[in-house]
Parts: structure tokens; C-alpha cells; sequence
């Protein structure tokens, strides 16, 4: 059996009960035995620390992040010096410690604020400790796995537009333009460098700006439309204000990589992809829906990737919606400075 906060508090409970029993000077029950002075004490006790425990971890739900760690601390200190002091009232009634009458006096109540204080700074700092420990243990394991998905996700398009395939109908499209066209080739081999260029420079990146990533997929689409001249048309329907917020690198790139690969692209069927921006808080890539009969081998993780990355880094889940005519995925857009105001709120 796993051994928990739960268990270890009771314990915790039996052994200073004991202590607080032995160190009463009070004499408040010299004339009861022991076990009902240490009942007494356990009484106490287990009130006290369960009354501090749900403080600390109330605070822990409004408070979550390692960021309010100071506002968390003092605030549960100074909740359970309050609930030190007046906690144990109903207790001391019963067992006849006081009167209510004595209850009235300011002195009853701050005779052990010292006391209370200590207890308060000793229980909130010890709790914190361990929950910033696990706190930090969970970043830490959360960022090991987004690192390991942004490799896999680097591997996953490198692998796909460094295989054979797609540098031959590269080299053999400039080929066939450089005659034709000295200016059209140049642009090519720009945008191939760029392609290469924006993977690499973001290899280490969580997210990239909206503008990014779509100056990245026009240099993408650029050399496929020199496959598909006239079969294939991508229409960016994004207002201005929205290219300062974020996704993770490289998604649009592959939900238009997966638009080419799984539909037919002819004169007869032509594709048409449309990426906007919906309700200003996703972005949506929408491709008319012609599958193709049979596919290359696909490794079917492109989608399934940008979920995790979206899960991994704490944001809402893609929508992927498919109708008889359309493949619709929307990707949720990231606000750096709303994620900022939220965590400081």
C-alpha cells in the first residue's frame, strides 16, 4: 500500500499528542488517568492539524502555481494562526477547560499567540516544502516530455521532406524550371532554403508566433504548387491582430502536409485548402474531402502529435471534424500575455 499525506499526518497526530500530553504544566487534568489525558490531547490535535490541512489545501486549489508560492504561504499562516486560536473552543467547553464567560477576555485568546504563531510558520513551510518539491517534480517531468515530443515531431519532418521522394520532385521541379524560368527558380531555391532554415531555428521552440508559422507554410505550399500549378489553391483568410499569438512549430505545416497526402490532387480534383482564423481563438485548416484510394505508408502520427503537444503544454484539445465534403481541424490559439495575467491573477 502506497503511503500517503494521509497516513503519515494521523501518525503524525498519535506523536504529538503524546508530546503535548507530556509537556502540559497546565495541570488541567492532574486528577484524570493517563489514557483520558491522552485522549484529551489527541482530541486537540487532530483537530488542529486537520483544521490546518484543509486551509493549506484550499489554498493549494486557488493558488496552484509555483509562482504564488509567498502569497499561498503567508496567507495559510496567517489562516491557521486564526484557527489555532479559536479552533479549539467547542473542545475546551466539553472537557471544562474554560467558561464561556472567560471566552469574552481578549487574554484567553492571545495568551498563546506566540505559541500559535511558531505552530503556524512550522506547519505552512513544512507543507509548502513538499508541495513545491512535487510541484517542480511534475515541471520537470512535463518538460521532458514536450522536449521528447518536439524531437519526435522534428524527426517525424525531417524524415518526411528529407526522404529521396521529396528531394527528387524537388530537384527534378527545379530542373524543369530553370530553363523556363531563371526568376521562378531562384524563388524556389529560396523558399527550399527557407523551409529548412524555419525547422532548424525552431528545433528548441514550444511555440512560434502565428506570422511565423504562416510565412513558413507559404514557403511550404510555394514548392508544392510547383507540383500542382494549377490543382492545387490555399487561401489565408488571418487578420493582422491576431499574428502575435502562438502555437506549437510546425502544425500548420503538417495539417496542410496531411491535406496533400491523404486526398486526390488533379485537374479533374483539384484541392482547395482554406486556413482562417475562427472566433479569434483557433485556427482552422479546411481542405474539400476527395481521399484517395490507396495511400503511401504513413506513419498516421500527425495528428495524434499535435495533440500531445497541445496536452503536453496545458491548452484545450484540437477539434477535428470530418462531413461528406470537408476535413476541418481547428488548433487552438495561444495568448503568451493572457496565459501571464492568468497565472498572476
Amino acid at each position: 500500500m502506497k503511503i500517503g499525506e494521509l497516513h503519515i499526518r494521523w501518525v503524525g497526530i498519535l506523536i504529538v499528542s503524546a508530546l503535548a500530553m507530556i509537556n502540559d504544566g497546565e495541570g488541567h487534568m492532574s486528577d484524570k488517568p493517563i489514557w483520558f489525558h491522552y485522549f484529551v490531547s489527541l482530541c486537540f490535535t487532530a483537530v488542529y492539524w486537520n483544521g490546518a490541512c484543509s486551509i493549506i489545501f484550499f489554498l493549494r486549489k486557488k493558488f496552484p502555481e509555483i509562482d504564488r508560492t509567498k502569497r499561498r504561504v503567508l496567507l495559510s499562516a496567517a489562516f491557521i494562526i486564526v484557527w489555532m486560536t479559536v479552533g479549539g473552543i467547542p473542545l475546551k467547553i466539553i472537557f471544562n477547560f474554560v467558561e464561556v464567560k472567560d471566552l469574552l477576555s481578549l487574554t484567553e485568546h492571545v495568551r498563546y499567540l506566540p505559541f500559535n504563531f511558531i505552530v503556524a510558520s512550522v506547519v505552512s513551510l513544512s507543507y509548502e516544502a513538499f508541495y513545491f518539491f512535487e510541484k517542480w517534480k511534475e515541471q520537470f517531468t512535463l518538460n521532458q516530455q514536450l522536449k521528447n515530443q518536439q524531437i519526435r515531431t522534428q524527426y517525424e519532418v525531417l524524415q518526411n521532406q528529407m526522404s529521396p521522394h521529396f528531394l527528387f520532385n524537388s530537384l527534378n521541379t527545379l530542373t524543369t524550371i530553370i530553363p523556363e524560368n531563371a526568376d521562378v527558380a531562384v524563388s524556389f531555391t529560396e523558399r527550399l532554403s527557407e523551409v529548412y532554415r524555419y525547422i532548424l531555428q525552431n528545433k528548441d521552440r514550444e511555440l512560434v508566433s502565428l506570422k511565423e508559422e504562416i510565412d513558413f507554410v507559404k514557403s511550404y505550399l510555394f514548392l508544392l504548387r510547383m507540383r500542382y500549378p494549377d490543382n492545387l489553391t490555399v487561401d489565408f483568410k488571418i487578420d493582422d491582430r491576431y499574428l502575435g499569438l502562438t502555437i506549437p512549430p510546425l502544425t500548420l505545416q503538417m495539417l496542410a502536409e496531411n491535406a496533400i497526402k491523404h486526398n486526390v490532387v488533379s485537374k479533374a480534383k483539384p484541392l482547395h485548402i482554406d486556413i482562417y482564423i475562427e472566433n479569434g481563438k483557433s485556427v482552422v485548416v479546411k481542405n474539400n474531402l476527395q481521399k484517395k484510394d490507396s495511400l503511401d505508408r504513413s506513419t498516421k502520427t500527425g495528428l495524434e502529435n499535435i495533440r500531445k503537444r497541445y496536452r503536453i503544454l496545458g491548452q484545450k484539445e484540437i477539434d477535428v471534424i470530418t462531413s461528406a465534403a470537408n476535413f476541418i481541424v481547428a488548433v487552438p490559439l495561444i495568448d503568451l500575455l493572457e496565459e501571464r495575467d492568468l497565472k498572476f491573477t
